[in-house]
């Protein structure tokens, strides 16, 4: 079976949703871990994620999600050194871990991607994932990043045959925590987002589907999806996250998030 006919499930969290402290993200079950998004230190971190507990860590990566997209923001680069000195401080040792887990969740949830630009000095900068620039498009780059939820509604249309029946959509989000009709944190209203603002800025179609009696709607990919990325990056982009095992990810309140983003 491709990796384009598999189950719309691999993308999504099986379980239920844990809202904005812990979310379960994309991923497939089984397989090998994939090697970390960006280069870490090459320093064993096994005996202190064992010794470390699940809620202080969760705090740690917060933070490191929490300074990285901030760095997305204000288009600064960051390193280890930094990484270290001001996210970590008292707790360097648990670093291989904590930027491991760090660096997926800004992928995952707000399609922002950790490019390592200076392997010597392990200097990063945060770029959109895929080649997609809906967040500058939006309030002017202000606001969390959405990218995130525009890369899976993107990847599940493609795994439809390039046709996203609504329904299905709309469940695969919920099963995420993002609910038609419900505000959330960072994403806003989705049902406006999905069919008013990314329609209007090309990213999606939303149409009814020929001939449907009683009428149904679907989505597809938009003119402007198109143009800034492609149906083979987003092949990678899955091959690439269908390695990962299900994983949560602490994820800082949205106010929480704009008050570090807005610091001068």
């Amino acid at each position: 079976m491709s990796e384009l006919s598999k189950p719309k499930e691999d993308l999504q969290d099986p379980g239920e949703a844990q809202g904005l402290e812990e979310a379960q993200l994309l991923g497939a079950e089984g397989g090998e871990a994939a090697p970390p998004l960006a280069s870490s230190p090459p320093v064993s971190s096994s005996a202190a994620e064992e010794a470390l507990p699940q809620k202080a860590l969760n705090k740690m990566v917060a933070n490191m999600v929490k300074f990285l997209l901030r760095k997305y923001r204000t288009k600064e680069p960051t390193s280890d050194a930094e990484l270290l000195n001001t996210v970590l401080r008292d707790n360097q040792q648990h670093y291989p871990v904590v930027f491991r887990q760090a660096v997926e969740c800004v992928l995952l949830v707000f399609g922002v991607d950790v490019k390592e630009v200076d392997p010597r000095k392990h200097v990063y900068i945060m770029v959109p994932c895929l080649g997609l620039t809906c967040d500058a498009v939006e309030r002017g780059g202000q606001g969390l990043p959405k990218a995130g939820l525009l890369v899976v509604v993107l990847s599940l249309i493609l795994q439809n045959r390039d046709h996203g029946p609504e329904e299905e959509i709309w469940g695969a989000l919920t099963k995420m925590g993002v609910y038609v009709g419900r505000e959330h944190s960072i994403f806003g209203e989705p049902r406006e987002l999905l069919t008013q603002v990314w329609v209007r800025e090309g990213y999606l179609e939303y149409r009814q589907v020929p001939d449907s009696a009683p009428a149904q709607y679907e989505f597809l990919w938009g003119p402007r999806a198109f143009a800034e990325t492609s149906k083979e990056k987003f092949t990678e982009y899955l091959l690439r996250v269908n390695q990962r095992a299900f994983r949560s990810f602490p994820l800082p309140s949205a106010e929480d998030v704009r008050e570090e983003v807005g610091r001068p």
